[in-house]
């Protein structure tokens, strides 16, 4: 009897082993890898007019309902483009700009307390309501903010900030609010800070650091936070030749439930129109990524970050770009499907307004491939 008892136990846990096996076999296997591919540009003429207001600074982009929407970077006068792109043979055709939304209302108090130094935006395809993502100005002592608009500029509300985004001594001025993204079931939304905290981690630098940011989910219907996870940024890409040395996440795009498309950029001075370097890296929220919302800070901390792997470097491309230059990308969107069926992935850069020297009013299209 004890012999039976002991090869039908073993039997039954190599079977229950082989099992196991098969179903990681087939979960590996059923599994999406994606890559990216290189399509186009389209290059939007320096200072081009519009309804009397300069096209640039785009330093945003959403596509919904069959139209893109750009938020444009100027705290002076903060505004919202939209357009229609004509994209034909995986290639982009012309873009043809449609209207300017200002941000004036004078009914409310909001726009004239707070710094709008508007970065990313995001448009609700059932309402037309636009929510904005400002960095605010921590040198003016002004806090960092995400609102909501209707499709005229009016004023509608803004969103609560948990407690580790409330202090602004902790934020590096123009390191604050730089990325956001809807979540992919539409109940939320997530925002990226571009720099670690100060109560986080070291800026990162030439050698490896610890330098996390941090990624908050918001509920649309709370308007509060209710989780937020670390992701750790790359160290400087080139040698140091000036004394800008910078990097960040300025976009993110969900993609998938807790999968995520992130552009971290890094700039360089004295690299003349070469300074950028801008990687997309794929990143995934796991079973066992720390949710972070309740820790004020992260330095002397243990928690487990994004997990990412490097998915797009555009150094391998800049033989397809103009004079060879990735400029300064701070915005991503889902494009329309393709002529194939696959996804297309559209990139924005802000040029500043050439106020830094010569820079690209530079849109990129990707296509996003998927092997199982």
């Amino acid at each position: 009897m004890n012999w039976f008892y002991e090869n039908w136990y073993k039997t039954t846990l190599i079977l229950a082993i082989l099992l196991l096996l098969l179903i990681l076999m087939y979960a590996c296997g059923t599994k999406k890898n994606i890559s990216l591919a290189f399509l186009d540009e389209y290059i939007i003429p320096d200072s081009l007019q519009f309804q009397n207001q300069t096209i640039g600074g785009l330093s945003g982009i959403d596509f919904v309902n069959n139209e893109y929407f750009f938020v444009i970077d100027d705290s002076n006068n903060p505004r919202i483009v939209s357009a229609k792109i004509d994209i034909q043979n995986d290639k982009f055709k012309a873009i043809d700009f449609k209207k300017v939304i200002f941000l004036n209302d004078t009914s409310h108090t909001f726009f004239k307390e707070n710094e709008l130094d508007l970065e990313s935006i995001f448009v609700d395809e059932k309402t037309n309501e636009i929510n904005l993502v400002s960095e605010g100005s921590i040198k003016k002592n002004k806090m960092p903010t995400i609102f909501k608009i209707d499709a005229s500029g009016n004023f509608i509300s803004q969103f609560q900030l948990p407690k580790s985004l409330s202090k602004i001594e902790n934020f590096k001025h123009n390191g604050v609010f730089e990325s956001s993204s809807k979540s992919i079931d539409n109940k939320g939304f997530w925002v990226g800070v571009e720099a670690p905290l100060s109560v986080d981690g070291e800026e990162p630098n030439g050698s490896e650091t610890s330098s996390p940011i941090r990624i908050t989910y918001f509920d649309f219907q709370t308007q509060k936070a209710t989780k937020q996870f670390a992701y750790n940024l790359e160290r400087i890409p080139k040698p140091y030749k000036g004394n800008v040395n910078v990097t960040g996440v300025t976009a993110l795009l969900e993609i998938e439930k807790n999968h995520f498309l992130i552009v971290e950029r890094a700039y360089q001075n004295n690299y003349g129109s070469y300074g950028n370097t801008i990687r997309i890296f794929e990143a995934f929220i796991e079973n066992n990524t720390t949710d972070i919302l309740s820790m004020e800070s992260l330095k002397k901390t243990v928690f487990k970050p994004l997990k990412k792997r490097l998915l797009f470097d555009f150094d391998t491309v800049n033989e397809s770009l103009t004079d060879g230059i990735i400029d300064n990308i701070e915005g991503i969107t889902l494009g329309p499907k393709l002529k194939n069926g696959n996804q297309s992935l559209i990139l924005v850069a802000d040029d500043n307004f050439q106020l830094y020297g010569k820079q690209l009013n530079q849109l990129i299209l990707l296509e996003i491939k998927t092997n199982k």
